[in-house]
């Protein structure tokens, strides 16, 4: 075994101090290895083995005076590593080797490398306890049985810490079930291809929906599932918060997935990785930077959707679930802005908290899966991450528990939790099976056979049995997606049957409102997307590229994204009265407060996965200057993230048409013309007939402009602007 872990198992290991870096892993002779340790920046080459040391002794000149001069250029360096591959037993017994000796005995030890306080660890260790604590007790209390009553929403400081730990808690549920459905969904679209424009025309349809829209079925349906119980309007808007989540992480985790290097997949395909491993070491792993991203943007978006997820009327009922954006609504129904103030005071202190504990650490760890080598200097720095890493504790429990179980999780293997030993590999169930087989059949072992089994008598049923079930599988197979394809179809036939009923009671008035509203919304998505591409493009650019820019100005954009910009409706209300401008250019702003975010974030994520290496080259190569980069490598290189930033865009456009059209505000109602104003019109009336035409027109449009305009952008993204 050597005595040093080579740069990949370093690069591996997800405890690994960000502060070590690899420098250099062989010289000419490839006996010689090197790191960084970069807060004493102290580097040493060290010979390998006395192998090694006997060949460099037979070098020429030429190739022992290279090496001289490498250690004379640098004569205090030390080499570093994980503690577990530091050294092995025989280096420290040769006693032939006494310059190497000396050597060794300079490094630092493990206990210096990782210096850390176990202070750290019990403040870790408190704040799991307390956070496991909190989130018992407040599920508890919001999935409980009680039964649920129009409930009287405070606007006092003192109920601010409750209400915040009940929508954290509606929000996190919201984002758990948002991420697994978008791994789930986004890997069956990019692996199933004859149905992959099925399953994303599936996504354009729901992406196109507006919030309000969902509402009646899913609150009426829920309630009638849970009578009279909390539960029920608790689960309603948890699922109210999966449809502001999800659209946006799955399609860009499908993005992701279409847009991975041949080269890549072309070893998975020579080292036969199975759809399952190839799943976690392949395709999670590259569309890990942008769903981290998109995971920030779309927990905003439920941010942005909370006062209308918790606070809202169906026909002639009123419900409110105690939560910071019933809160809020109240406050701005009341025009009490000082309770406005301290929610959006409340909301800012978690989205610092989230972002520091929680998004700075996995932004950080993220950029391990990048394509290229990422410059240290534009590495983003987490000190939670660093601390975690640095931990004995968290260190210790990684090597034993952690790492052991994820590489057993990824190959599918299972241990007897007894013993420890493999239970369930190919190799295990093939020797269960052979030994199983010996005990009743008596069928004799070969050795002769290379050590297999002879089973003549019973290979004719083995072989009728196996091509029994290749048929049935086949059929199977075969049979499923048809009989799936036709419920899903006979499904859709009868909802559209019962639609076209209800909304043909409509006269024709009503159409032409609807079309004539429509129309108003259009113009003001296409100027809230054109505004909005104007800074975030550049600005996406610079934090992507720029690691202390993006470490300052990332936090502050998470926190403008995630503040409910209906809650600051009554500023923007009272800014615009004074200005003589009213709510049609208040909608086009408050569109743009709840869409640019989404642009933005894909943009950070594009320009940070384009490999350093060809800034390089363009460093070099490049003699016009700025306008050739951006024309030739920087919009390249986020084409496929801008293209899928500006489709969540148009479609949360739409969706915040709802909120920015139709305002509630010091007890009356403020609206404009617009397809948004009508359904939240229509379904605080309960005129369900207008709600679900104004919906379908609104998906129509949507689907449209998906068809003809970003779905042709979606191929070029795939196809010419592939890395």
């Amino acid at each position: 075994m050597p005595a040093f872990v080579n740069y990949a198992t370093l690069k591996r290991s997800a405890f690994t101090p960000s502060h070590i870096s690899v420098c250099r892993t062989t010289t000419a002779n490839g006996r010689l290895s090197r790191l960084i340790y970069r807060r004493s920046r102290l580097r040493h080459a060290v010979s390998m083995s006395d192998k090694g040391e006997r060949q460099s002794r037979g070098r020429s000149d030429t190739e022992q005076a290279t090496d001289d001069q490498i250690r004379d250029e640098e004569p205090e360096d030390t080499f570093v590593l994980e503690d577990a591959y530091l050294v092995e037993d025989d280096m420290l017994n040769d006693s032939d080797d006494d310059d190497r000796r000396i050597i060794w005995n300079k490094l630092p030890s493990p206990r210096a490398l990782f210096k850390t306080s176990y202070i750290t660890d019990l403040v870790i260790v408190f704040a799991i306890v307390a956070i496991v604590y909190g989130l018992v007790q407040t599920t508890g209390r919001l999935f409980s049985s009680a039964p649920y009553s129009a409930l009287t929403i405070e606007t006092s400081l003192n109920v601010l810490p409750w209400y915040a730990a009940q929508s954290l808690t509606r929000m996190a549920a919201g984002y758990v079930v948002s991420l697994i459905f978008s791994l789930i969904y986004a890997y069956i679209a990019y692996r199933v291809k004859f149905a992959a424009r099925l399953l994303m025309l599936v996504i354009d349809v729901l992406q196109s929906i507006p919030l309000l829209s969902f509402l009646p079925g899913v609150v009426l349906g829920l309630i009638a599932i849970f009578p009279g119980a909390r539960v029920g309007v608790e689960l309603a808007a948890v699922l109210l918060l999966f449809t502001s989540m999800a659209w946006n992480m799955l399609l860009g985790f499908y993005q992701s997935l279409s847009c991975i290097p041949h080269d890549l997949q072309d070893v998975s395909n020579t080292f036969r990785l199975s759809p399952w491993k190839r799943f976690w070491v392949l395709e999670l792993p590259a569309g890990a930077i942008g769903l981290v991203w998109n995971s920030i943007i779309s927990v905003a978006g439920g941010w942005f959707f909370l006062i209308s997820i918790e606070s809202f009327e169906l026909g002639n009922r009123d419900f409110k679930l105690p939560g910071i954006g019933s809160y809020l609504a109240v406050a701005a129904e009341t025009s009490n802005y000082t309770a406005i103030f301290a929610g959006l005071l409340t909301i800012v202190a978690i989205i610092v908290v989230i972002d520091f504990v929680l998004w700075r650490p996995l932004i950080t760890w993220s950029t391990k899966f990048t394509y290229g080598s990422t410059p240290d200097e534009n590495k983003p720095r987490s000190v939670v991450l660093n601390a975690l890493q640095k931990s004995p504790l968290f260190r210790r429990l990684h090597s034993s528990v952690v790492a052991p179980a994820w590489e057993d999780f990824v190959n599918l293997n299972i241990r007897n939790p007894i013993t420890g030993e493999l239970i369930a590999t190919d190799e295990a169930k093939k020797a269960k099976w052979a030994r199983d087989t010996i005990a009743t059949k008596e069928i004799p072992y070969v050795e002769e056979n290379g050590g297999g089994f002879e089973i003549p008598l019973w290979r004719f049923f083995t072989q009728v049995f196996s091509s029994a079930s290749e048929v049935v599988s086949g059929v199977a197979g075969r049979a499923l997606p048809v009989l799936v394809f036709t419920a899903l179809s006979v499904g859709i036939g009868y909802g559209v049957f019962q639609a076209g009923q209800l909304v043909n009671a409509l006269p024709l008035e009503s159409w032409i409102s609807i079309g004539t509203a429509a129309a108003a919304t259009f113009g003001r998505v296409l100027a809230a997307l054109g505004l909005s591409l104007l800074w975030t493009v550049p600005a996406g650019v610079a934090i992507g590229r720029n690691a202390k820019l993006s470490a300052t100005v990332q936090p502050i954009v998470q926190i403008a994204a995630s503040v409910p910009a209906t809650a600051l409706f009554p500023f923007l209300l009272l800014f615009l009265a004074r200005l003589g401008g009213g709510l049609e250019i208040g909608s086009v702003a408050l569109m743009m407060l709840g869409t640019m975010w989404y642009v933005l974030f894909n943009v950070i994520a594009g320009a940070q996965a384009i490999p350093s290496e060809l800034f390089d080259v363009d460093s070099v190569y490049n003699k016009e200057g700025v306008v050739k980069r951006w024309r030739k490598l920087i919009l390249p290189g986020i084409f496929p993230y801008l293209i899928t930033g500006i489709v969540t865009a148009v479609g949360g456009a739409w969706n915040a048409s709802i909120v920015s059209e139709y305002v509630v505000f010091q007890g009356g109602v403020l609206k404009t013309d617009g397809l948004g104003a009508l359904i939240s019109e229509a379904a605080a009336g309960g005129d369900y007939a207008l709600l679900l035409a104004g919906t379908v027109v609104m998906s129509l449009l949507v689907l449209v402009t998906n068809k003809f305009v970003w779905g042709p952008l979606y191929r070029l993204a795939e196809t010419k602007y592939r890395m």
